[in-house]
């Protein structure tokens, strides 16, 4: 493993090292629920490793995470957050603005938005992305006509699903499962229809944000929290509902919960990795630099975090559920993370 190398400015220093003596020993990192487990796997290897306290993790959600890590620079500040898609052009302005800026974004795998189920449901379940569109979405179309979703019954859509009322938990706003289950699965399944279809492409674009972006809010669509362990109590308590969480909570708990299949698909560690499974993507961690050499603990915990032993083929966080990245982009992930590379300004 690489000897981390430090760029910490003046001003950082400054910022940070004043009250680091009375301030905090341990690390703080939010963020995302979906990365909270291996974040949570690297804290508990960390302490074990190190005899160091384990780092404080926050399951906060991504876009609350993103909002508390750009607070600002010095000990009353996260450290690091997790998210469950890159950071958007408006965090990174917002993080600036709070003189957050030297950060270090690091892709350390990949996962699969799953839809489950209970394992005691009555039915078999396989959904498209289309019917997952009309059964949760404010608005779809109905002859034709773009209208207030009526449909109640997952048999309303199609007769072949189940006859059963659609009950669906899934992520708030404010997640970054709800940002890609909106973007890898809402839009897909809104572009197969008819009405959207017959629109202009620059239409198309605009319509897709400003109208297949919205879930129902008349009962069908539950918004549970960022505590994805909730959704596992629910569809154990009822077979009938789905849920909508990362693949990690999927497979913790594979002897509870089933996968859906989804456009034929079902998700895997396989398909998440090639991308055969629709509804997949990449997770990151992101690194606040100035907080480097002065936050007790924070440069070891980053090196436990990107150790082959974390994050390679046959790793820890792979037993939790990871999908592993290909060997050229762990190395890259490393490098960056060891380096402390400054990440570019997002495009959007």
């Amino acid at each position: 493993m690489k000897t981390v190398r430090i760029a910490a400015s003046a001003f950082a220093i400054a910022a940070v090292s004043a009250t680091a003596a009375a301030a905090r020993d341990q690390v703080r990192v939010v963020g995302s629920s979906t990365v909270f487990p291996y974040t949570q796997a690297a804290a508990e290897n960390f302490a074990n490793m190190t005899g160091k306290p384990a780092p404080v993790i926050e399951s906060t959600g991504t876009g609350g995470g993103m909002k508390i890590f750009c607070e600002g620079v010095g000990t009353d500040f996260a450290d690091m957050t997790g998210a469950s898609r890159a950071m958007k052009k408006s965090e990174y302005e917002l993080c600036a603005a709070n003189g957050v800026t030297d950060i270090t974004e690091v892709m350390i795998g990949y996962d699969g938005l799953s839809i489950a189920v209970s394992r005691a449901t009555p039915f078999t379940w396989a959904l498209t992305e289309k019917q997952l569109y009309l059964a949760l979405a404010a608005e779809v179309e109905v002859d034709g006509k773009w209208v207030a979703n009526p449909y109640m019954k997952w048999s309303d859509i199609d007769p072949s699903l189940p006859d059963t009322a659609i009950l669906a938990y899934g992520p708030p706003p404010t997640s970054g499962t709800r940002d890609a289950f909106v973007e890898l699965a809402m839009h897909d399944g809104c572009k197969q229809l008819d009405f959207v279809k017959a629109m202009a492409k620059a239409d198309q674009g605009k319509f897709l944000t400003e109208s297949c972006s919205r879930m129902r809010q008349d009962g069908p669509f539950v918004e549970a929290g960022e505590n994805d362990n909730l959704i596992v109590q629910r569809l154990e308590a009822d077979p009938t509902a789905v849920g909508i969480f990362g693949y990690s909570f999927l497979y913790e708990n594979n002897d509870k919960l089933q996968g859906i299949p989804v456009d034929g698909i079902a998700p895997s560690s396989e398909t998440i990795a090639d991308f055969s499974y629709g509804v997949a993507r990449p997770l990151f961690v992101y690194i606040k630099n100035a907080h480097r050499g002065v936050i007790p603990g924070l440069s070891e915990f980053v090196e436990e975090y990107v150790s082959d032993a974390a994050m390679a083929e046959g790793g820890y966080m792979q037993e939790r559920g990871l999908t592993v990245l290909g060997a050229d982009l762990i190395a890259a992930a490393q490098t960056a993370a060891l380096d402390a590379a400054n990440m570019a300004a997002p495009a959007k």
